[in-house]
């Protein structure tokens, strides 16, 4: 499709899957073994067929930019790009003041390219997405701003820009993380419909509002806080369902699937997702291949077959480079180049990559971010109150240990 232009937020802090994201931006943290989680709406791209790409970065980018430049560059057509556009401080020695002003700060990108509609995504969600069909939906609808949507409980409306619409979907009310009193989806008390974070703009309305917003200094900048309650009462703005999405070679199971992987809990269940005997999202759909960086490592190798000495992993994901060494994996995520030693347990874990795990240890709902060893005999996850004493454990329980620690030694 031409004149289409898309522009992925990726510079967020996030500061909620502290420690993971104290050394890397939040869409550059590890997730199901083989990927970062901005891949995947970068597939969303590229099986769309949708080339022209900015990634907007700011805090913590290295390990980002870096994860970019190797998997993501597009060489040799001159109309295709996927370019990493650091914070530039165009307008003024400050970083982005919310979402909006991050596209405002780069809008010379947009009027350079001159496109008749911008996509304005998210980096930080799991998903799968056609989004030619959502681009399909706005210009049938001849809108000028288009959110695409999920049903979520009302437990967690505070979490998400909340929407009403009309039988037509249309845009009839908005209100960003609401503290009370969410309005529910009429027919399902208990849920409200909720946005996404991925907007569809004809590009004309876009810098026209952006430019008005950074006038407006009692604005938030934010699309969710400022653009979209300005835009939709205009009666141009839609609302993209997002669970009528098709992927082909799908299965039925994984319509309409994301997740906010804000927090510690919530990435941990969104990677125990992948395990699943019928996973609600599906890795192995050769429609729709999910590309990222794979470093040149062997294939992974269970090795000894003696009693009580047996490498084996049950109900789990293994990369590359992996050595399973007359130990038990179990219900867990190992990503690359991981060693686990002789009789030790790995249950319901994560556990990134280049990580060492001395002989006896135990682990239990934990994520291990790259480059953590263990002493032999290291006992993770069975003693909440010690746990909580040495580690960050979440809410629900999950410990976590950060990139290059050294327990034991």
């Amino acid at each position: 499709m031409s004149g289409i232009l898309s522009m992925i937020l990726a510079g967020g802090e996030g500061t909620r899957l502290a420690p993971l994201t104290s050394v890397r931006a939040k869409p550059a943290v590890p997730f199901g073994g083989n990927y970062r989680i901005i891949d995947f709406v970068l597939n969303n791209f590229v099986n769309s067929d949708l080339l022209q790409i900015f990634v907007l970065t700011q805090f913590k980018s290295h390990s980002l930019l870096k994860h970019l430049s190797r998997s993501w560059r597009v060489t040799g057509l001159t109309s295709r790009f996927i370019d990493p556009i650091p914070a530039q401080m165009q307008t003024g020695k400050h970083w982005y003041q919310g979402t909006a002003d991050a596209i405002y700060q780069n809008v010379n990108l947009v009027e350079g390219m001159d496109p008749e509609v911008v996509c304005v995504f998210g980096g930080d969600h799991i998903y799968k997405m056609d989004i030619r069909q959502m681009i399909n939906f706005h210009h049938d609808h001849g809108a000028l701003l288009t959110v695409a949507a999920i049903p979520v409980p009302i437990s967690q409306a505070d979490q998400f820009g909340i929407i009403e619409v009309d039988e037509d979907g249309k845009m009839i009310g908005f209100e960003e993380k609401p503290k009370e009193n969410p309005k529910t989806i009429p027919g399902r008390p208990g849920y409200a419909l909720a946005s996404m974070g991925n907007y569809i703009f004809d590009a004309k309305t876009l810098v026209q509002t952006l430019k008005e917003d950074a006038e407006d200094m009692e604005s938030l900048h934010d699309f969710g806080h400022s653009i979209i309650p300005q835009l939709f009462r205009s009666g141009d703005v839609y609302v993209y369902d997002f669970s009528i999405n098709e992927i082909r070679g799908e299965p039925e199971n994984s319509r309409g699937y994301w997740r906010d992987v804000g927090t510690i809990d919530s990435l941990y269940e969104a990677n125990m997702d992948l395990i699943s005997v019928i996973p609600p999202i599906d890795l192995y759909n050769k429609h729709w291949p999910l590309r990222s960086y794979h470093p040149p490592l062997p294939p992974a190798k269970f090795v000894h077959d003696e009693k009580n000495r047996t490498g084996q992993a049950i109900r789990s994901m293994v990369a590359s480079g992996c050595i399973i060494s007359g130990s038990i994996v179990y219900n867990s995520v190992l990503g690359f180049n991981n060693h686990i030693h002789s009789h030790s347990y790995v249950d319901s874990s994560v556990i990134m990559g280049n990580c060492d795990i001395g002989r006896g240890c135990r682990i239990r709902r934990a994520i291990l971010d790259k480059n953590v060893s263990l002493a032999p005999g290291t006992v993770i996850g069975e003693d909440p109150v010690h746990d909580r004493e040495r580690f960050h454990v979440s809410a629900e329980g999950v410990v976590v240990i950060p990139k290059g620690a050294k327990i034991g030694f």
